[in-house]
């Protein structure tokens, strides 16, 4: 038997057949970009996603017997608005995807209209333009011509499976995701949000289910273009981040793990609603409703390296990375960077400090300073970002290690620079795949190959955990001090900085 796990992401779509025993058989991937008109803005076609999944799925395929492939499930990146679809399910505009941060005003408007407390109440989430009720808000408001053509908002792994399949399902993830118009206890969309903001309620779909239900087969049209001669089922799927933690080995209360892509998030797995509204939540894949993933989120940290060695060793590429980080352990860069502290917020900032306005800093910077430095800074930053997420969530199970998932842990920096600034055990997969794993096991477990979650374990297997030094943990203390004091001491300079830009 085979089973078919694909991710299609901020970046790139990945996709993996995997045997019964979690064999890695074959792969398949496709890289894309995001549309930024204006600073802060990011948006992305629908089709994009669509055909990242259909070209890496088909690649997948091509390298194995198809006969045998007896599920597929798709996971996708935080859609913000998702696929805006007419009637016809035609994308009406490009997708505001999760890290586009226009939405401000509208933040603002629901803050001191609705409040903070009754958004909470019903949807155990904030308010913020990370949302997708907040960017809809904003489409609402600035685009009326295209707000009266939208008969659908569809998550983005909604989107891709409707097309594959044509059955209209949204997984219990992705709708808590969404914000403002989940009701969470309840586990429907609510009407009353809606009325609220001025939404049409059936612009969502009615079909709410989990990640991991079968909602239909591989139509007519797909199975030709991937060369499939027979029925193949396909599960709901879900929201990359959820997907990676499955990847994580996360099956049970306590369980967390820091997800490095793009951006970084990190969360555990933890029963009932969460404590404050400044932590996105969402329900759980498994026991979905009695387990809910609560996480922080750094906007642009997997991002922040691939900017530097874009811009200044002049391509995204293995090589470069590998030169750059040589180049920091030939200094001997130790912690600090030689006081050089750099703020990562390249495109405002979600967990703590939920502040669109919020912009990146070098602080310390001296003639003395090399590339190797800054580069050494910018992964720094990123630690200490994770670091003021986990010091904002409390639980009643303290984390003593911390397991990291997604590009970021290929480095032969930055887990153990994750591990000094912590002061945890980090713990890495020794299998790469991640989020398309989670979802290739969620394949095996709707077509009855697997029938408890927690058999995933046997497709894990982790490296030697990456200990923190005592004295660097000591040294990082005091810097991460001083990271904290500087946007606190910058944070009116950067809303009159935002200001400034508007004319």
């Amino acid at each position: 038997m085979i089973f078919i796990g694909c991710d299609v992401g901020t970046s790139s779509t990945k996709a993996v057949a995997v045997d019964e025993k979690g064999r890695i058989l074959a792969q398949g991937s496709k890289s894309y970009g995001i549309v930024q008109p204006h600073t802060n803005w990011a948006e992305q076609d629908p089709d994009l996603w669509l055909d990242g999944a259909v070209s890496s799925i088909r690649d997948v395929i091509s390298q194995v017997d198809e006969s045998e492939i007896k599920g597929i499930c798709i996971s996708a990146l935080y859609g913000g608005t998702g696929a805006l679809c007419d009637s016809d399910f035609r994308p009406v505009r490009p997708a505001l995807i999760w890290m586009d941060r226009r939405a401000e005003e509208e933040s603002r408007s629901v803050r001191e209209t609705i409040g903070e407390d009754e958004i909470f109440r019903v949807t155990n989430n904030g308010i913020d333009s990370y949302f997708g009720y907040i960017k809809l808000l904003w489409v609402k408001h600035h685009e009326p011509e295209n707000w009266q053509k939208i008969r659908w908002a569809l998550p983005a792994n909604t989107y891709i499976t409707f097309k594959i399949t044509g059955q209209l399902a949204v997984d219990y993830s992705s709708a808590g995701n969404f914000g403002g118009v989940y009701d969470y206890s309840q586990r429907c969309w609510s009407k009353y949000m809606c009325e609220k903001f001025g939404f049409d309620p059936e612009i969502f779909p009615d079909r709410l289910c989990n990640g991991f239900e079968t909602i239909g087969e591989v139509n007519e049209s797909y199975r030709k273009i991937w060369g499939l001669s027979h029925s193949v089922p396909v599960c709901a799927g879900t929201i990359d981040c959820i997907a990676s933690m499955l990847s994580a080995g996360a099956f049970s209360e306590g369980d967390n793990a820091a997800v490095l892509g793009t951006s970084l998030n990190w969360g555990t797995i933890h029963r009932g609603l969460s404590s404050k509204p400044g932590i996105v939540s969402m329900p759980y894949v498994i026991k979905s409703g009695e387990y809910s993933y609560s996480y922080g989120g750094a906007s642009t940290a997997g991002a922040l390296p691939r900017w530097f060695v874009n811009r200044f060793m002049g391509a995204d590429s293995a090589e470069n990375y590998s030169q750059i980080e040589d180049e920091v352990l030939k200094a001997g860069i130790g912690p600090g960077s030689d006081g050089l502290v750099i703020l990562p917020y390249f495109m405002g900032e979600r967990t703590p400090i939920w502040d669109e306005k919020a912009t990146g800093v070098f602080f310390g910077i001296t003639l003395a300073h090399t590339r190797a430095h800054v580069y050494h800074a910018i992964l720094e930053s990123v630690a200490y970002s994770l670091n003021d997420i986990m010091d904002t969530m409390t639980f009643e199970k303290p984390v003593d290690r911390i397991v990291l998932v997604g590009g970021g842990s290929k480095s032969k920096l930055w887990p153990q620079i994750f591990a000094d600034v912590t002061g945890k055990e980090v713990l890495i997969p020794e299998n790469p795949v991640e989020a398309p794993l989670g979802d290739a096991f969620m394949a095996a477990y709707a077509a009855g190959a697997k029938e408890d979650f927690g058999q995933m374990r046997s497709w894990l297997q982790f490296r030697e955990p990456v200990r923190p030094g005592k004295q660097s943990h000591l040294q990082y203390q005091k810097w991460f001090a001083l990271y904290r004091k500087l946007y606190r001491d910058l944070k009116n300079d950067m809303a009159e900085r935002a200001e400034q830009i508007k004319g």
